[in-house]
């Protein structure tokens, strides 16, 4: 994993510093590209532990067109929580203590922290207990499985995607039009978070199948490690079931930055020496569409300790 130690340097030496959405302050570069040649092994980090469970949830979640952290919460995958909470605190139903600007208080104020949790805490509970409650509140609007599964044309009529381009590379693997994409302008108002990584596009050569993702903003730290492993395993899904051998994962980025608060991890990892890659096994079913969490097996993976950094919301 060379490739994403070379952008950390990059992003500390050469990045500039810019405002953001979330008001924390990143270092940030324009356009950048990394390529992973998935022959050599699955690209999981290895100078900090990656969940991979959470990967194996997030991706399966997507490919069934779920967009309700219901799902994801009785997968004990938390990832996607905080933009659903947000979308409670933020309601006029919301009658808890205030939570205004509720990510960055958190990082500054140990009691409010506490408090925080607790009430995210008693969020996930009730979204998993009170159906009418996690309809409304846990649906994240139409993010990425709803664009990927059911992209609601102009006549009305829903348009799956995933099974278009699985199709397509099946019977044309030449053809130039083998692309998903999650960037809706008509539903990026409805969307708790527009997708970051917002449009791949498959391409077949030697026999080999080869994926190519443009992400429009990548949070380096924490989120691409997340992005690399998450789209290596879609084109080993997509590889099994269109019947080609794995090519090349080429990871394209925007706005590739680092977030203030997460220099001093992004130092501490860059101190540490990438170990071998691991490799993945998924038992065999009818289809990909038909696997479950427990159907992934990680093998070999020895990395780094985990490095804990907070989310900018």
């Amino acid at each position: 994993m060379q490739q994403y130690l070379q952008l950390l340097h990059k992003v500390m030496d050469e990045g500039v510093e810019k405002g953001d959405r979330t008001g924390t302050g990143t270092k940030s570069i324009f356009g950048y590209q990394m390529r992973f040649n998935l022959q050599e092994g699955f690209p999981l980090l290895t100078t900090k532990r990656t969940a991979f469970r959470l990967i194996v949830s997030e991706l399966l979640w997507f490919l069934k067109g779920d967009t309700n952290v219901r799902t994801l919460i009785e997968e004990n995958n938390r990832i996607w929580d905080e933009w659903a909470f947000k979308q409670w605190v933020d309601s006029a139903e919301y009658d808890g203590p205030d939570m205004t600007d509720f990510g960055r208080r958190a990082l500054k104020d140990d009691a409010f922290r506490i408090q925080y949790e607790e009430q995210l805490e008693q969020f996930r509970t009730r979204v998993l207990e009170d159906d009418a409650f996690a309809e409304k509140y846990g649906d994240l609007g139409p993010v990425y499985g709803k664009q990927w599964r059911s992209w609601v044309g102009p006549n009305g009529e829903s348009i799956d995607q995933i099974a278009n381009v699985i199709e397509s590379l099946k019977q044309n693997p030449d053809s130039r039009r083998h692309i998903v994409t999650a960037w809706n302008p008509a539903e990026v108002d409805d969307m708790a978070l527009p997708p970051c990584h917002n449009m791949f596009q498959f391409y077949v050569a030697d026999g080999k199948l080869s994926c190519q993702l443009y992400q429009r903003s990548a949070d380096i730290f924490l989120g691409v490690p997340f992005n690399i492993a998450s789209y290596a395993l879609l084109m080993m899904l997509i590889a099994r079931e269109t019947g080609y051998e794995l090519g090349e994962f080429v990871h394209t980025l925007g706005d590739a930055h680092i977030y203030s608060n997460h220099y001093d991890q992004v130092r501490e990892q860059l101190a540490r020496e990438p170990r071998a890659l691991p490799t993945v096994r998924i038992a065999q079913k009818e289809s990909i569409f038909n696997l479950q969490t427990e159907d992934f097996e990680l093998l070999g993976y020895d990395p780094h300790p985990s490095i804990k950094a907070p989310i900018a919301v």
